[in-house]
């Protein structure tokens, strides 16, 4: 099972909007400090970072990466009190090697990032990512400003989704990134309403999977029936499993001895990466388990502080309830490995 927070919650129903997810926690994995270099790859509004320079008395430094143009205007003012000590980047944060370059770092002793959509996305209904209400179909994160070379035509906006990828496409999409069991019903009425007229809004959209779900189904979902359909869709057009991948492949070399990497994550297809990557980075052998004995040579180069997950206790879900999927997990970098010389 999952450990479940009990930290207290310094926030009201008021600005649940915008708080951010397992802070105390996210605060105690990290354990700022003056003088510490971190990255936050997923800055958002601030919330962690401004909490991660107040508990550094404001003396750390900080390199804060968001493709969101709009959340990186929120996040400077939000973090103007500790500017001198704060450099932001308009990047994704699989390319966090470039804004530590920019900067000279070799390293961080610490690294955050908190996957999915932040509230300022969802809340605004002309970003395309809400199925409330009747907005353009978009869902882009960087709002069309950052080039994406391996990004496939189809997959530029939630709108070339649903009017140019084949059913079949949709049907795999809906079904991996959704996980959601009317996949070739909804990926069907898709393609059978774009035949009559172009899908051009989110409204649309929603209501078209409405349609597709049996009523039985629409009668007993928790949540609207073309939620999942909305969130495999932001996942391909954001290539969120692509970015989480290209991070992982960078980032230990530029964690310093001793530095933590902190991952909070929303779906269970990210958190899977990220407990298997942290899996081998912790492990002595990687070696099949019918070999008698080791032959990988591989050493660990972290170690687990989070065997299961630390996932929203209770009051913080009553509080923001978006909290209730996320998931975090944390490692600590080792030294490198030395062989003993013989003697």
């Amino acid at each position: 099972m999952p450990h479940r927070s009990s930290s207290s919650l310094h926030v009201t129903a008021e600005n649940a909007g915008h708080v951010s997810v397992l802070l105390p926690e996210v605060l105690e994995a990290l354990a700022p400090r003056p003088g510490g270099r971190y990255l936050d790859g997923t800055l958002g509004l601030a919330g962690h970072s401004a909490a991660l320079m107040e508990r550094a008395r404001g003396e750390a430094f900080l390199c804060g990466l968001d493709r969101d143009p709009q959340a990186l205007v929120r996040a400077e003012k939000r973090l103007e009190p500790y500017k001198e000590h704060c450099r932001l980047f308009s990047l994704e944060y699989a390319s966090f090697a470039d804004a530590l370059d920019a900067l000279g770092w070799d390293c961080v002793d610490g690294a955050l990032l908190d996957i999915g959509i932040s509230s300022l996305q969802l809340d605004v209904a002309e970003r395309g990512f809400s199925l409330h209400g009747d907005a353009p179909l978009d869902m882009r994160m960087d709002m069309g400003g950052i080039a994406h070379a391996e990004r496939e035509p189809w997959a530029e906006s939630a709108r070339t989704v649903v009017n140019m990828a084949d059913v079949n496409t949709l049907r795999r999409i809906i079904e991996t990134y959704g996980e959601d069991p009317q996949a070739p019903r909804i990926a069907r009425a898709i393609v059978e309403a774009r035949q009559l007229a172009p899908i051009e809004t989110t409204g649309q959209l929603a209501d078209i999977v409405w349609r597709a779900y049996p009523a039985k189904w629409r009668e007993t979902a928790r949540n609207h029936p073309a939620t999942r359909t909305f969130q495999a869709i932001r996942m391909v057009v954001n290539d969120e499993l692509g970015q989480l991948e290209r991070f992982l492949d960078a980032i230990l070399p530029r964690l310093a001895v001793g530095g933590r990497l902190a991952i909070i994550t929303f779906h269970s297809l990210e958190d899977r990466i990220v407990k298997q990557r942290f899996r081998t980075w912790s492990s002595d052998c990687l070696c099949p388990p019918h070999l008698p004995r080791c032959v990988c040579n591989h050493h660990a180069e972290a170690r687990l502080l989070t065997r299961k997950p630390i996932v929203p206790g209770k009051d913080e879900i009553l509080i923001n309830p978006r909290a209730g999927s996320a998931k975090l997990r944390v490692v600590e970098k080792l030294p490198p490995y030395k062989k003993e010389e013989l003697s």
